[in-house]
């Protein structure tokens, strides 16, 4: 069948379904319409389609109906043989939602199996299919459209329970405050979901709702939110364009407010009382109303004292959570000199009035601030007091008369004084007048004074209730006097006989005063009529230090000058010191012999028992030095074996290193092991005169090292004696080799047999056992050899 036949079928098909024709068939019933959608038309050459023009209408079909099952419609087909099979599919058949529509495959009957909802689904497409027993289509697939149809089963609903809206007051009339919106589930286009706004209750003569739109409005003027400031709307809505189902919901509207209400005094005239030394505190409050929203910029306001506070003794602030105004005291307010103030406070808004609102009936106020009287402190008139004494100043002695005002002139009051620091107990202080006497003498060097200054505080108390104290600081400056000489250091000197040697002797003084009774001092011979005290000359160094020296070469002698020593101070003091001053010959070295200068020639008188006394001592002390020298000489000469020399077989006899950057192999005397053997016979026993040869290593200028004098008696001192033998030796800057340092042959810390020194730990060497040392080695074996046959 071709697309043209099909359509001018379908045409054909729905033409029929609405023209109800009735095909007389027993088991049909006569109120059901039959549909021939296949009908045949006869040709020359056999059956052909007929093809119809006729657009065929979907079914109708309410939503909701209850007669179920209900026969929507029976389709026929006319095409021989006459045994046909009838079928539908699609949605409501065998798909989702499955059940709802089913046919009768012998009649052709399609029926309605269960309620349909329109809100659902609203309409179904199915095919209906005519094949022969051998399941062969006789016909093509027909479409068959169901339509439901609507009903009113729906309430209209509000989108929201609560609509919230706000206006400002004093809105003029047709003000938009909101829209509310509102939905309907029946189809939209019958009257099913027309909806219809209405407001019901209370505010119907303030505000109207269009019925169509949802919106709300003002509906005339008057609104004033100091009198209504929310209003609750109930709205409901309807279908059928307001007359079917309906809802309700709410709608609260905000009177916004606006500051068209100016703050007011309670009252023309506040009364405060504050006392004089209340300086910074809250002293009382002032209040106001205001008819607009608390806590808004509307109802919030600003104080202003425009009159009476000329010397800026008062402020006030505003207390933001009650918009009450709070007096403070910013100066010391003075009852002798003004007990009352009258101060002119006004309020205004912060934000500006709203034009065409009332004027206030107050808008400001008095403020009458009673002050009342209470004992103030005393205070000293100066403070500090700054004083200057000279040191040494006597007890008794008057300083200086310390003391207080009292600002409570309009009551006479008592003053009372006394000590309240005074760590060195230097003063007194008289308890009425203030009279400050020095109970101490004053000492310079007293660890309380700081910078030469000494502080005391002074304490003064008035006889008020409740009675004040007052403190003061008393500065002394310690002012220097000159009180002490110089003295002359040093007591004796030595000078050189030879002129061209001479260096002079330095004096220098020390005075126990300070700047500017000490340096710069000056020091001068006193001439005593002797030939010798002109032969002496004194020249400055610096402010503390000359010079003492000869004009000419004088003989070697002890010489005794009378030397003055005079400061700075005012007025000036000096002092006469006696210099012993003695003249030696000096070596090459500039070195002088004081006593043998002493023996050949004095100065100050030396008798001849002194001088027999004196050349006795040294004799003997000379004496003394030459036996020393010979026992020490002839100790020397007595052949030590040392403690190595029961070894007759001794392996090391010379032990060469070829890793150290020294001499190299042509140092073979190195490591002699004599020195080892009889330390004694290598150790000088007379220093070697003559300037020897030095190493390249030895530092600049170094000295001679002082050699152990002899081996140690007992064993365990050995490791001693061969490190200070070794430190003796790196140090001396005359012992070859001239590049390198004596090393012995130490085994060290790293050695599993640690140190030699072990070996004779106990006491004697018969209580050691020395035959382990042979588990140490072929090196330890000879040393076992040796002390284990002891």
């Amino acid at each position: 069948m071709t697309g043209f036949v099909r359509d001018r079928f379908c045409s054909w098909f729905w033409v029929s379904l609405i023209s109800i024709a009735v095909t007389a068939q027993a088991s049909q019933s006569p109120t059901v319409p039959v549909l021939y959608p296949w009908r045949l038309k006869k040709g020359t050459e056999g059956l052909t389609r007929v093809r119809r023009a006729w657009v065929i209408p979907p079914i109708a079909v309410s939503e909701n109906s209850r007669k179920i099952p209900f026969q929507l419609v029976q389709i026929k087909s006319d095409k021989l043989p006459s045994n046909v099979i009838y079928s539908i599919k699609g949605p409501g058949v065998d798909e989702e939602p499955k059940g709802i529509f089913s046919i009768d495959h012998d009649t052709g009957l399609v029926s309605l199996t269960t309620v349909l909802d329109r809100e659902e689904k609203s309409s179904y497409k199915i095919k209906a299919y005519a094949v022969d027993e051998t399941g062969t289509p006789l016909e093509d697939p027909t479409d068959l459209e169901i339509i439901v149809i609507d009903q009113n089963d729906n309430r209209p609903t509000f989108d929201q329970q609560y609509f919230i809206g706000h206006v400002l007051e004093g809105s003029a009339p047709g003000t938009l405050v909101m829209r509310v919106t509102a939905s309907d589930a029946d189809d939209p286009q019958t009257d099913n979901a027309a909806l219809g706004y209405s407001i019901i209750g209370d505010g119907r003569g303030i505000f109207r709702i269009d019925p169509t739109t949802g919106e709300i409005r003002t509906v005339g003027v008057g609104l004033d939110r100091e009198n209504i400031s929310v209003y609750n709307l109930t709205l409901q809505v309807a279908d059928l364009s307001g007359e079917g189902l309906s809802t309700t919901a709410t709608a609260v509207i905000f009177i916004d407010d606006i500051n068209d209400n100016a703050p007011e005094f309670i009252a023309a005239e506040f009364t405060v009382e504050v006392s004089e030394d209340m300086v910074g505190s809250e002293i009382g409050k002032v209040s106001v109303v205001d008819k607009d929203q608390p806590g808004t910029s509307n109802w919030l306001v600003d104080y202003t004292i425009i009159d009476g506070n000329d010397h800026g003794f008062f402020s006030i602030k505003t207390e933001p959570e009650t918009n009450k105004g709070i007096l403070f005291v910013e100066k010391n307010l003075d009852y002798e000199k003004a007990d009352k103030h009258t101060l002119t406070v006004e309020v205004k808004n912060k934000e500006d009035i709203t034009p065409g609102a009332p004027q206030p009936l107050r808008s400001s106020a008095k403020v009458i601030v009673t002050v009342t009287d209470v004992n103030e402190a005393p205070s000293f008139v100066e403070d500090p007091r700054e004083l200057s004494v000279p040191e040494g100043l006597t007890a008794g002695s008057f300083l200086t008369v310390y003391t207080v005002t009292d600002p409570d002139t309009k009551q006479q009051q008592n003053i009372s004084y006394g000590i309240h620091y005074d760590p060195a107990d230097w003063l007194t202080v008289d308890v009425n007048t203030g009279e400050i006497i020095l109970q101490q003498k004053i000492e310079r060097r007293s660890p309380f004074l700081l910078n030469h200054r000494y502080t005391a505080v002074i304490a003064a108390t008035d006889s008020g209730e409740p009675p004040h104290t007052a403190t003061g600081t008393l500065e002394i400056h310690v002012i220097e006097v000159n009180d002490f000489p110089p003295v002359l250091y040093p007591q004796l000197g030595f000078l050189c006989s030879q002129w061209n040697k001479d260096n002079g002797v330095v004096l220098w003084a020390v005075d126990g005063d300070m700047e500017p009774h000490a340096d710069p001092f000056h020091f001068e011979i006193i001439p005593d009529g002797s030939t010798y005290s002109q032969n002496w000359t004194i020249s400055r160094l610096n402010d503390t230090h000359s010079r003492l020296g000869t004009r000419q070469e004088v003989s070697e002698g002890t010489y005794s000058l009378q030397i003055r020593v005079s400061d700075s101070g005012e007025p000036r003091l000096s002092q006469d010191h006696t210099l012993n001053v003695t003249v030696c010959f000096c070596s090459i070295r500039e070195d002088c012999t004081p006593g043998v200068a002493a023996i050949l020639g004095t100065h100050v008188g030396l008798s001849f028992g002194a001088a027999m006394v004196i050349l006795a001592s040294v004799l003997l002390l000379l004496i003394l030095i030459l036996l020393v020298a010979v026992s020490d000489c002839l100790h020397r000469r007595h052949h030590h074996k040392g403690l190595l020399a029961a070894s007759e077989d001794d392996i090391r006899d010379n032990i060469l290193n070829y890793d150290e950057q020294g001499g190299g192999e042509e140092d073979q005397d190195a490591y002699n092991i004599d020195q080892l053997r009889n330390p004694d016979e290598v150790l000088p026993s007379t220093p070697i005169r003559g300037k020897q040869p030095i190493r390249r290593d030895a530092p600049f200028n170094s000295g001679q090292p002082q050699y152990p004098r002899k081996p140690p008696a007992d064993p365990n001192d050995i490791k001693d004696f061969i490190n200070e033998g070794l430190d003796a030796a790196d140090n001396d800057p005359n012992a070859p080799p001239y590049d390198t340092a004596l090393i012995y042959d130490y085994e060290g810390e790293g050695s599993l047999a640690e140190t030699l020194s072990s070996i004779t730990s106990k006491a004697s060497d018969s209580d050691q056992d020395y035959n382990y040392l042979s588990d140490w080695g072929p090196r330890f074996k000879k040393l076992a050899d040796m002390y284990g046959n002891h």
